[in-house]
């Protein structure tokens, strides 16, 4: 149950639109061409998306100091983009210990199932044979089940995590291509 609320999370999370929105990068280029945006369209910006906060701390450290060095308003940004990055990666090492640990539980499951199956089976007079062989079969049965299930969760965390992990990775790269885009033009703005 955590395992899907998780990846129902992440994938509402994880929209491009919420991320990446792809005309901003030109928008906030086109909007900042002739002067630096006042606060109130910073602040816009920076609520629009992860996208739209990394470029939000760009103007921000250009306006609190129209003097900044190209280094400044890189640092700026990345700070920002440390955070989205934060962000984006929230819950995923939830998700991926969920797909490690599902078959251990459900190979501990199995183990303590086959325990308890050829302990009961052990006969109480010493003789040897008299345990029940349906008995025993449907015990291993039932033990077996358990490595299934801990599989049956396994298994679709571990793609989710991986699908997540990678769609991650390629905002971040548009990120920071985006973010160094904005920095030189930044740069061009700076008195």
């Amino acid at each position: 149950m955590v395992g899907l609320a998780l990846v129902i999370e992440r994938f509402s999370s994880l929209k491009t639109a919420k991320v990446l929105p792809p005309k901003l990068l030109d928008e906030a280029i086109g909007v900042s061409r002739n002067a630096i945006p006042g606060p109130e369209v910073v602040t816009k910006l920076e609520k629009n998306s992860g996208l739209g906060e990394v470029l939000a701390a760009g103007f921000r450290a250009l306006n609190a100091n129209p003097h900044s060095t190209e280094d400044d308003l890189r640092a700026a940004m990345e700070a920002a983009g440390r955070i989205v990055a934060h962000r984006l990666e929230r819950y995923l090492p939830a998700l991926a210990t969920i797909a490690s640990a599902a078959p251990l539980l459900g190979l501990l499951g199995t183990v303590i199932g086959m325990i308890e199956i050829f302990g009961s089976q052990s006969p109480s007079t010493g003789a040897v044979g008299t345990g029940n062989p349906a008995q025993l079969a449907h015990g291993i049965s039932v033990a077996l089940y358990n490595t299934a299930f801990g599989l049956m969760v396994a298994i679709p965390a571990l793609i989710f995590w991986r699908y997540f992990r990678t769609r991650v990775d390629e905002y971040l790269l548009n990120l920071e291509l985006a973010g160094e885009r904005f920095a030189r033009h930044l740069n061009t703005l700076r008195i």
